[in-house]
Parts: C-alpha cells; structure tokens; sequence
C-alpha cells in the first residue's frame, strides 16, 4: 500500500468506525459484529502505527489508551462547577418552589428533572466538533487536565455525530461513572488475581470499594491504557458557551443527543411541583433497576432566563436542587469486632457482618468510629443490627434489636492493648479516639506515615505507592521515613515486580522530592493534627523548622489560626527525641527545611501585607471571596477563618452577617471592597 492509499484507507475506516460507535452508544444498534468491529479497529491501528503522519486527532485508536501521564496539568475553568443544595424531604422542596415563585414573581416556570448519577463529575470541551480538553471538577473552580483518559470513555464522541446546532467552540458537563456489571467484573477479575497470588504466597490485591470510587480513581491512572481496562460510561447532562442556540434546557438535552452525546433517557419536563413529586416517587423504587448506581434527583428551572433571574450563591445555583432520597437500611448479625490502626495510632473498630445486600451492594463491615458508639449502641456480639448506608455509599450502624438478643450475650468490652504491637492503649479525657503511643514501631503507624510522606499533595514522589511502601517495609528495606532515601537500585531489583526501569524512576522520584518546598515537608512529617493548610501557615509563620522546633508553647498557639491542640501537638512532635533524630537525617539527605520567599508570594507587589491578617465575608461587588483571598496571599497577608483578636481587618460586602457584628463590637477595622483594593494601591 503506497502512501496515498493508505490516507485514503486510515480515513474510511475512522470514519466508519465513529459511524458504528454512534449507532451502538446512541441509538443502541449493532450494524456489524464486535468482532467485525474489532478486526477495523486493529487494522486502523496497524496502519496508523505505519503511517503516523495521518492518524488523526479524533482517531477512534485513542479508546484503547496508551498515554502516560505523570503529572495532570491544573485547569481553571471556563464556568464554575457549583455544586448543588441538598434536601431530603418533600417539605423542603415546596419551599424551594415558593422561593422560585416569589423571586421570579410568576407562577409561569417548568422543571426539568434528571437522575443524580453517582461518579465523577466532569468537563468536557469541544472545538470544531473535536474533543479538545477534559477536566475535573477539582474544588469548582480549577480541575485536573485528564484529556487522555477521558477519551477512552466509548460514551464520549471524540468527533459530533452533528454539531450544526452548537457554536464552533463549547463545553459539556456530565458525570463519569461504571455500572454495576462492569464494577463485578473487576472485582471479579481481582479475586481470580488473588487466587493465583495466595497460591505463590505474594500478597493479595484489595477488592474495589464501590463504583464511585472506582470510576473517580480511574480518572486519575497515569497509563490511559488501564483506564480504557476500566470500561468506564458517561451521561452528559449540561451545556456552556457563548451565544448558545437554546432558550431551555429541554432544547439543550434534545440538541447534545442530536449531536451524538450520550445523554440519559430518564430526564423529564415537570410543569409544576405535582409533577415533580410524582417524578420523584416513580424513580425511588424503578432507580435500582438502571445500570449505574444514583443517589437521587436533581431538579433544575427549564427557562435559562429564569436562571439568570434567579442567579447564584458563592457555592450553589438558587435555580437548581437535589433531592437525595432516603438512606435505606437492612438487618444482619454482627458476627464480630476488628480493630484497624491508622497512622496517626488512632485505633478503630470495625464491625464484621453477616452479608446483606443493601442499596445494590452486598455490605459485609461497617466502621463503629470508637469506644463511645459501642456504648451508645449497646451493641453486642451477635445481636440483630439496623445497617444503613451514608449517602449511598458508606455503610453505619444506626440500631440493635435488643428482641432478638441471646440471653447468654455479655456487653462488649473495648480492647486495652494495640491489635498490632500489643501495646497499651491511651485515651485522652476530651477524646473519643483510643491510641497506639508506639509511633515508630506500630507497623501500621510506620507504614500509614511512610505512604503519606510519598503522596501527592505531600513529597508527591513519583514511581512509589501504597504497595510499593509495603513491600518496602515487609522485606526491611525501608522501614521510616529517612531510610526510602538510603535505598539503592540493587535492592529494589531484588523485589518481585520491579525491573531496570521502575527501578530507577524510584530513584528519581526521591532525588526529585528533595525540591519540594518546606511547607509540603513539614505536611510530609505526618504530624497529628496538621494538614496542608495548617503547614503552610506554620511555614509562613516561622520559615524554618529550626524556629518551629525551638518556639515555646505559648508562641505556637499565637499563630493565627493554630488553636491550643494543634500548639501542643506541635510543640511534643518537636520535642521527642526520636523525631529530632529524623529532622536532623532529612536535613543532611538533603530535604528542604526553610521557606523561600518565592514559594510562598508570587505577586511583584509582595510585602505590602505583610504582618497583616484578614478575613473576607458577605457577597462582594467584583470579586469572588476566592479571588480576594488569594490577592491577600499574594500580597504577603494572611487569611483567617475566623473573627479574633488576632484579626487586622475584615473585608465586608453586602449581607456580611455575624462577622461584621463581632468585629464591630472587637473594634477591628472594617473595610469594603474597594478600600482594600485602595490600600494594595
């Protein structure tokens, strides 16, 4: 085949396969045999592995992914992703429905009701009727870059059927999810896999915990070829863009199913509140017999101008709502009681159920939180238990029928000694947490502080996970956190799994993290109580961990926003010998232990806040409170939670509330938007 012939071949062919992927994912019809389908598909690749130089960007070889990605871009989005009000019950709803009324000063408004699907939410954007970009929801108004993972979602059109209606660039939103079938599936997959681990004595894999999950962690896999293993779908449900050609969300739904995306055929046009209802009553038994798993309905206003009308809190639209329907709840045996270890030494009980199904899923263990739930409950071994599920998703314990208990069942006594290291058990008088004190020698602490000192938002070291860290830990190649920077090539060669390539860009990945910035490695140090934000306003606060190492007690709880049991947290971590000995071992590794001005401010106007703390509330005329917030940062101020003495200045708009009163009545100076902006002139 010379050069032309194959152009004109590797176009028929991605041509005819968009064709069929239409058919199949939009109209449901299988014009030809997968295997037909198959053998075009690897024909299109084999030439396009030929001919590079004509695959196009919509090739429908995409789907089977191949793309690694070590690092995913941050993205600002386009619109904000608000997330939706909640409500549980019929009542709060016909008040939503005044609210709508009154605003809107007419009675002449329609519904449209959809599924709340249960997965990732997502954004999608085109370009010329291409797939262009695809990003997270992340926190509404940034997300994660994950364009090559997306497009090995089938349901999602790498090309539009038709996209004459929409303009020449726009972006979708929808929701990521896996059903219920292909969630077995993988379970099922994973259980054949740990057969053949527990046979060669290797440690078994962890089962998947629920589609949401599954689907949202899917997203996020570096090779977009174990993405495309996942068999991950799609309901698109929104559109955004300039100069849009519809008037309602009835003609959007109708013109994006038009155009080839795959829209969900349980959406409906409610002309009242009646409607809504009886739409809600329908689907709350009829959900569970879908696919995918839902957690509710969402109800939104069908004229966009009445949206616009209606407008937006800061987090939520005034002209949409969630109705989540009732958790459901089932009985079982608890058969026994667990104890995990997490790595803060936080010590808690699991029950251990006899299985039954509930909401689509079969629930075998639910979290018992700690000592004062067991008393609250009452609970025994063997008793008759109520089993809900949080939100769908997370099985509790909300009851016992004591009607059922045996007679010869005895109260329940918490354990006093760690399950792990047989150490004895503390309980601090405000806590309702137990603890393991045996910090560097718990293997589950040991383990649990190595894996967060790799993770992303800490160290964020690349080639090294949860496995990997067990494995380092179980052959005692690393068993603290200083020791992952003593290890060579030759030993993790040794390992199962772990060749030439692997092994080296675990090497890379260590040497890399000693670049991170102070405040992600005090985050690292696992200490209790501080987070990520807590880090870095402790590393701007001191800059260095010498100072934070030799501050008093008093003078950490002085930090703004760093209350008495997070100090004294602090303040012990600093002052264990053991600890001392690790910050002296990182320091000569090579890690950073002092804040560079640089990694904190980023703005050429940095110091004209300096000192300066702030809190911003109630509604501003230009800016988002975000936005505002991150002009402090910038500027070398400090951004407070909360009304104190500690405060400087609150920064008020319209509505502002309680804060304003306190502030006024502690005498701190109160600014309105446009005097702060005049002060940062």
């Amino acid at each position: 085949m010379n050069t032309q012939e194959a152009k004109i071949k590797i176009e028929e062919l991605t041509e005819k396969l968009h064709y069929y992927n239409y058919k199949y994912y939009q109209e449901h019809i299988s014009e030809i045999a997968d295997y037909e389908f198959d053998m075009m598909l690897e024909e299109l690749q084999a030439l396009e592995s030929k001919f590079p130089q004509f695959q196009r960007v919509d090739s429908p070889t995409q789907r089977v992914g191949g793309t690694i990605t070590k690092e995913f871009p941050t993205i600002s989005h386009q619109y904000p992703m608000l997330s939706l009000g909640n409500t549980y019950n019929e009542e709060e709803l016909i008040e939503f429905d005044k609210r709508i009324q009154k605003r809107l000063e007419t009675e002449n408004y329609s519904y449209i009701c959809e599924m709340k699907f249960d997965g990732a939410a997502l954004g999608v954007r085109y370009k010329n009727g291409l797939l262009e970009l695809a990003v997270t929801r992340g926190d509404g108004k940034k997300g994660d870059e994950i364009t090559a993972n997306v497009k090995t979602i089938k349901t999602i059109p790498l090309k539009l059927h038709d996209g004459s209606s929409l303009p020449e660039a726009f972006e979708v939103r929808g929701e990521v999810m896996i059903t219920k079938d292909n969630f077995e599936r993988l379970n099922q997959q994973i259980k054949s896999e740990n057969k053949k681990l527990k046979a060669e004595g290797k440690k078994e894999k962890t089962l998947l915990a629920n589609p949401r999950n599954t689907a949202s962690g899917a997203l996020k896999m570096q090779d977009s070829s174990e993405v495309a293993k996942r068999t991950l779908d799609c309901f698109l449900y929104d559109i955004y863009g300039e100069n849009l050609p519809f008037q309602t969300h009835e003609e959007a739904l109708l013109s994006m199913k038009n155009s080839g995306f795959h829209v969900s055929q349980t959406w409906e046009k409610c002309n009242n509140l009646t409607e809504v209802l009886e739409f809600i009553h329908h689907w709350e038994q009829k959900r569970h017999e879908l696919p995918v798993e839902t957690d509710g309905i969402v109800i939104k206003i069908n004229e966009f101008k009445q949206r616009q009308i209606l407008g937006a809190t800061a987090k939520s639209p005034r002209w949409a709502i969630a109705y989540k329907y009732k958790t459901e709840a089932a009985q079982t045996i608890l058969k026994s009681i667990t104890y995990q270890v997490g790595r803060t030494g936080a010590v808690t009980p699991v029950a251990e159920l006899e299985p039954v199904k509930l909401a689509g899923t079969t629930v075998k263990r639910a979290s018992l939180h700690n000592a004062n739930e067991i008393e609250r409950l009452e609970i025994r071994l063997g008793d008759t238990v109520l089993v809900e599920k949080g939100g769908e998703i997370i099985p509790k314990i909300t009851g016992v029928d004591t009607s059922k208990r045996s007679e010869d069942s005895v109260p329940l006594s918490y354990i006093s000694h760690c399950p792990e290291c047989q150490t004895g058990l503390i309980r601090a008088e405000d806590e309702a947490n137990h603890y393991c004190p045996n910090e560097t020698a718990c293997p589950p602490q040991v383990k649990g502080k190595m894996i967060h000192f790799i993770s992303r938002k800490a160290m964020d070291i690349d080639g090294i996970g949860k496995k990997t860290i067990e494995q380092f830990y179980e052959n005692q190649l690393a068993q603290s956190i200083g020791e992952l920077y003593e290890l060579t090539k030759e030993q993790i060669l040794e390992l199962d799994g772990f060749k030439e390539r692997s092994a080296e860009n675990i090497l890379k990945g260590l040497e890399k993290s000693k670049n991170q910035p102070f405040r992600k490695v005090l985050f690292a140090l696992g200490i209790r109580y501080v987070g990520a934000t807590v880090a870095e306003k402790l590393a701007d606060y001191f800059k260095s961990v010498d100072k934070i190492a030799s501050s008093s007690l008093e003078e950490l709880v002085d930090v703004p926003e760093i209350g008495t049991r997070i100090a004294e947290s602090v303040f012990a971590y600093f002052n264990d010998s053991q600890n001392q000995e690790l910050i002296q071992k990182l320091k000569v590794i090579g890690l950073q232990f002092k804040e560079i001005e640089s990694d904190l401010h980023t703005s050429d106007a940095v110091g004209i806040l300096e000192g300066k703390t702030f809190v911003v509330t109630g509604k501003l005329e230009n800016y988002s409170r975000g936005e505002m917030e991150q002009f402090i940062k910038e500027n070398g101020g400090k951004v407070l939670s909360g009304v104190s003495k500690k405060l400087n200045f609150l920064i008020a708009g319209e509505k502002a509330g309680s804060k304003l009163k306190k502030a006024e009545k502690l005498e701190i100076p109160v600014l309105s938007e446009s005097e702060f902006l005049e002060m940062l002139a």
